[in-house]
């Protein structure tokens, strides 16, 4: 199949699949060679590594694949206000609904801090420093000196929006992409412009809005789990899709496997966007904790204070293989989920891609 538009060619991308970043275990170097060597771009999710660990990701990944890849970053936030009460709050409330003296004493012992910008720019130095190809961003938008840096140092810049206006702010700000995630996306949602959560778009809605407000490609992103909505996504003005629990049950995740299973067995459980695990919303499959959480009705630390906070208790889920315990970030798709190789669900998503425009034809 040829490239779909020059900007795919220039990238060196043979297919408008993006294997999305997913931090935290799916997205391993394995994946993301395996959907690039396929022909689709794999991207690495180093949102939780330290410098030092996003090198040896990265190096791990050119080891396996000499073609194109990307990798996506979390931008720092610092909100304003003070959240300590919100953190006690939380640790008394951990640590009861844990049940557990062990896992209670090392969550009244964490202390969780916001990040600093320079472990950030340690580790942009990293990234740009093994000049990786593809760079995406989530959580916000860089100053536009910031952003020209990383497109000086070779990187195809891409950020990440759930409105129109936010995609606005990328372009001016000096990205050469943008991905348009839908109210439909699994995982934590990119918002950085002020919002009300309550009324998010859904990806057919978003796509050609983007389209029509900026003029740099938009990778469309929610709800993507077959060449249906591939050649839907298309057809509506985006220059690729980025699928993320389309592959979160490939034999090359890195998903743990009752995560896995969850994905394949709880299939009426359906999703919802929660901010319990993490502090920041974030769609994933319904389960216990999230809807402890959520049923209290509590005053959440922010993004990634919550996040350190039940570190704990997800660590102890997955020893254990418990799935309710764990962050599931599914999208609404994920009843579509198919384990399989990743470069053969590549090759599956073409194929279908191919039959469905030869029945427009």
């Amino acid at each position: 199949m040829a490239p779909e538009n020059a900007w795919l060619k220039s990238l060196g991308v043979h297919h408008p699949i993006f294997a999305a970043p997913m931090a935290g275990g799916p997205s391993t170097p394995e994946l993301v060679a395996a959907v690039s060597n396929a022909g689709g771009l794999g991207f690495l999710g180093v949102g939780y590594l330290s410098p030092e660990e996003t090198r040896a990701t990265i190096r791990r990944v050119r080891a396996l694949t000499d073609a194109p890849f990307g990798v996506n970053v979390f931008i720092p936030e610092t909100p304003g206000g003070d959240v300590s009460d919100a953190v006690i709050a939380m640790k008394i409330w951990l640590r009861e609904w844990v049940n557990d003296p062990a896992a209670a004493a090392e969550i009244d012992a964490i202390d969780p801090r916001f990040p600093t910008s320079a472990t950030f720019e340690a580790q942009m130095d990293v990234i740009l420093e093994e000049r990786v190809p593809v760079v995406s961003f989530t959580f916000g938008c860089p100053e536009a000196d910031t952003i020209a840096k990383w497109k000086e140092a070779g990187a195809c810049v891409i950020g990440t929006a759930t409105t129109p206006e936010e995609a606005v702010a990328l372009e001016r700000a000096g990205c050469d992409a943008i991905v348009a995630q839908g109210y439909e996306a699994g995982g934590h949602r990119g918002t950085f412009l002020p919002m009300d959560e309550t009324r998010l778009i859904g990806t057919l809605a978003l796509v050609p809005q983007v389209v029509d407000r900026v003029r740099i490609p938009v990778i469309a992103a929610g709800g993507i789990m077959d060449g249906r909505g591939i050649v839907a996504c298309l057809a509506l003005g985006a220059a690729a899709v980025q699928m993320g629990t389309s592959f979160l049950v490939t034999d090359e995740s890195g998903a743990h496997p009752a995560y896995k299973r969850a994905v394949m067995e709880w299939r009426d459980r359906g999703t919802a966007l929660t901010r319990s695990f993490s502090g920041r919303h974030a769609r994933g499959i319904r389960n216990a904790f999230m809807e402890a959480v959520d049923r209290e009705e509590m005053d959440i630390p922010p993004y990634p204070l919550q996040n350190t906070l039940t570190q704990p208790i997800r660590r102890r889920a997955a020893a254990e293989g418990d799935a309710e315990r764990m962050s599931l970030w599914a999208g609404q798709g994920y009843p579509m989920a198919k384990p399989m190789p990743a470069a053969e669900r590549v090759r599956e998503l073409v194929q279908q891609m191919e039959r469905v425009k030869s029945l427009l034809r």
